[in-house]
């Protein structure tokens, strides 16, 4: 299974390509963040994240994209700009034909770190180990991303094997 984990961001939106070979092990296949300049236009930027993310889906055709869940924001103005790139994300994964599994930050951090209030550097440094990487993704957005796809993937595992016992 090849996923794309998708970490929706103002300033950055994180990408991570994970692999799972037949015998359970992850690789990174490729990871990254799409840098956004706050003097362009939003629609400029939407436009650049649509792009970017079009052209990674073609180069290393995943099976499915994943992404974080909505979350409520105290700032209604953040997570209405928040909801455009998740929109954007969306409509790139559905233009490329695949489908999109969203998980709470609870669930990817749950997932990842064994504890659903993990600080970002925990993520981080967790998904190194995972990866067998050798240093922490940066910027964090990539290290979110790349949990994403990881949560993906143990989450299908757990799906399948319980699907398996019910019949």
């Amino acid at each position: 299974m090849r996923v794309i984990g998708i970490d929706c961001g103002g300033e950055y939106t994180g990408f991570g390509v994970v692999e799972e070979s037949e015998s359970g092990v992850l690789t990174c296949v490729d990871v990254g963040a799409i840098k956004l300049s706050p003097r362009e236009p939003l629609e400029t930027r939407l436009n650049t994240i649509f792009k970017r993310l079009c052209a990674t889906i073609e180069t290393h055709r995943p099976d499915v994209v994943a992404i974080e869940d909505v979350f409520y924001a105290a700032n209604a103005k953040s997570a209405l700009k928040l909801g455009h790139i998740r929109g954007v994300a969306m409509l790139a994964a559905a233009h490329c034909g695949l489908a999109v599994a969203a998980y709470a930050p609870l669930a990817i951090k749950s997932a990842v770190v064994g504890y659903g209030k993990a600080e970002k550097f925990q993520v981080q440094v967790m998904v190194a180990r995972l990866l067998r990487l050798d240093a922490p993704p940066e910027p964090a957005d990539a290290a979110d991303a790349l949990a994403i796809a990881i949560c993906h993937i143990h989450t299908a595992a757990t799906l399948l094997r319980q699907h398996a016992t019910v019949r």
